[in-house]
């Protein structure tokens, strides 16, 4: 707003000036009119020049004129973004705040699975049960943990009310069902990663692997570990799809608390998450 009001001041006073200028070659053409009357021969090239500049100096003042209203008819829309930028800032430090970093339910998972392989290998003291004992071992770790710590992806589907909550000029031409067809394309984004993730690399297909690596490598940062999540280069459709349309609905949904993003890298992370 500060840089606006010294814009709108600049050109208040850029504008004076050439009021003043214009004032003072209309009163040298007007006595280069009545100079005229006593050299008329001498005094065209004059006038030309005094007339050419007169044009030119009507030409600026419209100009700044036209980038005066733009700039007023701007203000107001200026001040509900900026509005706008203020409260979702406000709701994303307070979801900062009260996010966990992790789901302890999937480490509870773990530490409980893990224990079950554990426990017999040190308890057994039968030989009878020693065959029991190496069918548990050769077992692959990893499997229990991914059939029980793996959930689907949630989707938390937009109300009605919640929409009609918003300003219109975010809400624009977005329906409910639009807006709730992406969070079911999000959630499929989100499973396909999870598939990635806990997929051996046996039944991946090559061109697959380096992806599924680069994956799993983002699911052990910071404020991510633990969630589901997918790249913004994941966005495909058939709903949701990067144009103006998929913006506004991403925009939407960060408003209303369904997702949160970061970086990583060069890839920007979209998080699902429960709105409060």
């Amino acid at each position: 707003m500060m840089m606006m009001d010294s814009t709108t001041e600049a050109s208040g006073s850029s504008l004076e000036s050439l009021m003043s200028s214009f004032n003072a070659r209309i009163t040298h053409l007007q006595e280069l009119v009545i100079a005229r009357n006593m050299f008329p021969a001498s005094s065209m090239a004059d006038l030309s020049a005094v007339d050419a500049a007169v044009k030119a100096m009507e030409l600026q003042v419209q100009a700044i004129k036209d980038r005066l209203r733009e700039e007023t008819q701007a203000i107001p829309k200026t001040k509900k973004l900026i509005s706008a930028s203020l409260k979702q800032q406000k709701k994303l430090q307070n979801m900062s705040l009260h996010a966990p970093s992790q789901l302890p339910d999937r480490v509870t998972v773990s530490d409980s699975n893990t224990s079950r392989c554990l426990l017999p290998e040190f308890s057994v003291q039968d030989p009878g049960l020693e065959a029991l004992n190496l069918k548990v071992n050769e077992e692959p770790a990893p499997l229990p943990k991914e059939k029980k710590g793996r959930s689907s992806p949630p989707m938390w589907h937009v109300t009605a009310s919640e929409l009609d909550s918003l300003s219109s000029y975010m809400r624009g031409r977005l329906t409910l069902e639009k807006v709730n067809a992406a969070i079911n394309d999000m959630a499929s984004y989100a499973e396909a990663n999870a598939q990635l993730i806990i997929a051996p690399k046996k039944k991946l297909a090559e061109n697959l692997w380096e992806k599924a690596l680069e994956i799993r490598d983002i699911a052990t940062m910071e404020g991510v570990k633990g969630k589901h999540f997918f790249l913004e280069a994941d966005i495909k459709g058939p709903s949701l799809k990067l144009d103006n349309t998929g913006k506004a609905i991403l925009t939407v949904l960060r408003h209303l608390g369904r997702i949160n993003e970061t970086r990583v890298g060069h890839h920007r992370i979209i998080i699902l998450q429960k709105p409060n």
